[in-house]
């Protein structure tokens, strides 16, 4: 039976046909919370029977048991006699004679709104990741207000009162359960809820805003966060610095050359990603940088190597686009990735299939030697590679849907991808189509396993 909202009675899971006055009479029953309640009373109550009449008692007294009897035999479905052991009826002596009184007998786990009570004092003993369970359970019981059938009645007053009191009691101890086990994303939509029931409370108010204030901290520089639906792998763009991303693998973009000598800027300039690389994690030593590189390169085959006289400064060998080279800095990689190709007149320049090809050789070497780190990425192509025929919004798309393409190959790619961009370019990229786009890959049917016979 359910008083948490207007009032339903299930019987053996299907709910009972009532007459409006019947289910009032339930009602009435229900707000007593397990006291007897006189006939007399009962018909006041609930036929609101104000003039005196003839035989009034008389008349009363059947009304009643008419209405008690059609709740009984609604009990009697669940079984023979069930009516008569959850409605006892037991005579009362009083000055005026003996007088008949009903009582509804329901355990917790037959009327919610006395299983509310309970898991709500469960809850408020118990530690905090069980007490967030039994607070939660106890809250999706309610379905409106308590006794609703019986709303500004002076029978229903207290009930109703101490029900709400305690269901106001659960939604704060539930915030602070969240709040305890680090969920505030689980606590904000309790806190909403509780400040639109309340909106004249100060308190449910400032909850909110601490909320909304301690969310708004933890994203900090986090400007989108999507999980891709079935895999347990974000893709995060966030507005920074590629170098300060301590947690991560990082990506920078190469030529085909690996240049890494940013000596008087004239192979590799100091503002490029690959010359802040060389000051920010290499303390300046670009030949530290090469040696590494160098050691990596040679497990792949070189294009073709030019001459000193065509190419008169830097490297001279030249790698596929899409050569990847993952380079230990401490515990975690830099992925040297060359999607560019650098003139002999110094200019690297690339293309869109260039860029393509890159990353799409790219995510197979972060998923073998990544260690299976969040992996981050800066809006590559948006510099001195000059690609001119994509903006920084087809970029940052180019970078996310080549990643995810690569999860269908291999779901354990990275568990994070994090596009880091820049302040500046913020203003010319648009997130809502990269939200857009994620959604649609949810929505794709999953692509069966390839079986080898």
């Amino acid at each position: 039976m359910s008083v948490l909202g207007p009032v339903r009675l299930d019987v053996n899971g299907t709910p009972a046909r009532l007459t409006p006055l019947t289910a009032r009479l339930l009602v009435r029953l229900a707000a007593a919370e397990g006291e007897a309640v006189a006939a007399r009373r009962l018909y006041r109550d609930v036929w609101q029977q104000t003039a005196e009449l003839p035989r009034q008692d008389l008349r009363g007294r059947n009304e009643v048991q008419k209405r008690i009897l059609e709740l009984r035999r609604a009990f009697d479905l669940a079984g023979p006699g069930l009516g008569a052991r959850i409605i006892r009826t037991a005579q009362l002596p009083t000055a005026r004679g003996v007088e008949t009184t009903y009582q509804l007998v329901l355990s917790a786990e037959e009327l919610d709104s006395t299983e509310f009570t309970r898991l709500v004092g469960d809850a408020l003993r118990a530690a905090p990741a069980s007490a967030v369970r039994l607070l939660a359970d106890a809250l999706r019981l309610w379905r409106g207000r308590a006794l609703a059938d019986a709303h500004g009645e002076e029978f229903a007053a207290g009930p109703v009162r101490r029900l709400t009191q305690l269901r106001e009691t659960a939604q704060r101890e539930l915030i602070a359960g969240y709040g305890a086990l680090g969920r505030h994303d689980l606590a904000l939509p309790v806190a909403e809820q509780t400040a639109r029931e309340r909106p004249d409370d100060p308190e449910a108010a400032a909850v909110l805003a601490r909320l909304h204030t301690r969310l708004r901290e933890r994203h900090g520089d986090e400007l989108l966060r999507h999980t891709l639906r079935g895999l347990r792998v974000d893709v995060v763009v966030v507005r920074g610095d590629l170098f300060d991303q301590e947690d991560a693998n990082l990506v920078v973009g190469f030529s085909d050359t690996f240049d890494t000598s940013t000596d008087q800027d004239v192979v590799i300039s100091r503002e490029s990603v690959q010359g802040q690389l060389v000051d920010r994690l290499f303390e300046g030593r670009h030949r530290l940088l090469d040696d590494k590189v160098r050691r990596g390169l040679k497990e792949f085959t070189p294009l073709a190597t030019e001459s000193v006289r065509a190419k008169r400064r830097g490297r001279r060998t030249r790698y596929p686009i899409g050569t990847t080279v993952a380079v230990p800095v401490g515990k975690r990689r830099v992925f040297a990735l060359a999607y560019s190709r650098l003139g002999n007149d110094l200019r690297a320049r690339s293309a869109p299939a260039d860029l393509r090809l890159g990353l799409e050789r790219l995510w197979p070497s972060v998923a073998r030697h990544g260690l299976f780190k969040p992996v981050a990425i800066p809006l590559i192509g948006a510099g001195l590679a000059r690609i001119v025929e994509l903006d920084r919004t087809q970029l940052l798309l180019l970078i996310v849907e080549t990643f995810t393409e690569s999860l269908r190959a291999d779901p354990a790619v990275s568990p994070e991808l994090r596009v880091v961009i820049r302040a500046d370019e913020l203003e010319r990229t648009d997130l809502s189509a990269v939200e857009t786009f994620l959604r649609e890959v949810d929505d794709r049917p999953a692509t069966p396993p390839t079986h080898l016979t």
